[in-house]
């Protein structure tokens, strides 16, 4: 649940004040109660990481209009219900920041996900889109692309492909980058906060890969 995810993160950083908060992103009044929330606790808003998601498998010739409707509902439009429920809180900062997280197979090909792709090429068009509208107002907008990193959703999958998580590693790592292994969730956080950080404070509508090479080789 979103509070477990907040006491496990209070473990880790004892001395941070933080909170959970529940919410369908598809849904626009969801992402004002949150801001909202957020406002009435802390009293300002600087930083906005959209990283909900939700992903299918389906061929596009098979995808079927409730599969669109969600991944779009989730992934699309519910990064931008969030920053169009942020901004005006993040205007009112001195400096602010919009980080989103999209997908290398945004711009580069591939068979199987493309309803998930498709909705995070849309990530990356609204990251450049609202880069330009927004730094008159001192707030950059950027994005991280990762390639392939093992989540909980990763290994939920090779159970339901009937795979072991060895098996489905290697299969990642014949179609990989450079690195040739996957990324720890980690591995795709930093980037993140770097982002959002004021050490990136001359970066605005970048799309930075965090694809171990994928998008190289």
């Amino acid at each position: 649940t979103v509070q477990q995810t907040a006491a496990a993160i209070k473990e880790t950083m004892p001395d941070a004040r933080i909170i959970g908060i529940a919410a369908d992103v598809s849904r626009e009044e969801d992402a004002v109660r949150a801001v909202a929330t957020v406002i009435s606790e802390f009293g300002t808003l600087d930083t906005l990481i959209n990283a909900a998601a939700v992903r299918v498998h389906f061929a596009l010739a098979d995808a079927g209009r409730e599969s669109w409707e969600q991944i779009i509902g989730v992934n699309l439009m519910g990064t931008m219900n969030f920053c169009k429920a942020a901004i005006p809180e993040l205007r009112k900062a001195e400096r602010a920041s919009i980080v989103n997280v999209a997908t290398v197979f945004a711009e580069i090909g591939r068979a199987g996900m493309g309803q998930y792709d498709v909705s995070k090429a849309g990530v990356v068009s609204i990251t450049r889109t609202l880069a330009c509208e927004e730094i008159q107002h001192n707030i950059r907008v950027n994005a991280v692309s990762p390639g392939s990193t093992w989540t909980p959703f990763t290994s939920r999958r090779a159970k339901e492909r009937g795979m072991t998580e060895d098996e489905l590693r290697a299969e990642g790592m014949m179609a990989g980058g450079l690195m040739n292994r996957w990324a720890d969730p980690v591995e795709i956080a930093y980037p993140i906060l770097w982002l959002a950080s004021d050490e990136a404070s001359f970066i605005t509508g970048a799309v930075l890969m965090a694809d171990g090479g994928f998008s190289v080789r």
